[in-house]
C-alpha cells in the first residue's frame, strides 16, 4: 500500500513540476516572441526611413517654411501634399507602435529625433487646419504624440548634442 501511495505522490509531484515547467517555458517563449516582434518592427522602421520614398518626401518637406499653411502646401504641387501625407502617415504608424511598446522608443528617438521635429515644424499648421476642416482632433494624433515624447526626452536627457558629438569617445569592444 505504501508503495502505491509513494508512486501516487511522486506522480502528483511530477505532474505539478511538469505544469510549472510548461508555464515557465511558455513565459520564456512569449518573451522571445515579443523580443523578435520588436526586432522585426525595428528593422521595418529602419527600412522605411531609409527608403527612397521617405528620403524624397523629407527633401520636399525640408524646403518648406515652418508652419506652412494648407493653402500654400497644396498650392505648391500635388507632390508636396503627397509628401506631407506620406511622412505624417509613417510617423502616425510609428507613434502607435511606440505607444503599444512594439517599437522601442529610444530606437525611434535615436533614428528620427531630429527629422521628426523638422517635419512637425513644417507641417504643424497644415495638420491643425485639417483637424479644424474635418472637425476631427484625431488627425495625425500619434504623430503629434511622438513629437511631444521626443521633445520631452531631449529635455530630460539634455540631449542638445548630436550623436557624433555626444558619443565621440565610443569605441568598439576589443576581442
Amino acid at each position: 500500500m505504501t508503495d502505491l501511495e509513494t508512486l501516487a505522490n511522486l506522480a502528483e509531484v511530477f505532474g505539478t513540476l511538469t505544469i510549472i515547467g510548461g508555464l515557465v517555458f511558455a513565459v520564456i517563449q512569449i518573451r522571445q516572441y515579443r523580443q523578435q516582434l520588436r526586432e522585426t518592427a525595428t528593422l521595418e522602421l529602419m527600412n522605411k526611413f531609409q527608403s527612397p520614398e521617405f528620403a524624397q518626401a523629407f527633401r520636399i518637406l525640408r524646403s518648406l517654411r515652418d508652419d506652412t499653411p494648407s493653402s500654400e502646401l497644396s498650392a505648391d504641387s500635388p507632390e508636396t501634399e503627397a509628401a506631407a501625407m506620406f511622412v505624417c502617415s509613417v510617423y502616425e504608424t510609428v507613434g502607435v507602435l511606440v505607444f503599444r511598446r512594439i517599437l522601442p522608443f529610444q530606437v525611434v528617438e535615436d533614428l528620427t529625433g531630429g527629422a521628426i521635429s523638422v517635419c512637425w515644424r513644417k507641417l504643424r499648421t497644415w495638420i491643425e487646419e485639417i483637424r479644424v476642416e474635418t472637425s476631427n482632433d484625431r488627425v495625425f494624433e500619434w504623430f503629434q504624440w511622438l513629437v511631444e515624447r521626443c521633445a520631452e526626452q531631449q529635455q530630460i536627457e539634455s540631449k542638445s548634442l548630436p550623436a557624433y558629438q555626444a558619443h565621440r569617445n565610443w569605441r568598439l569592444p576589443r576581442h
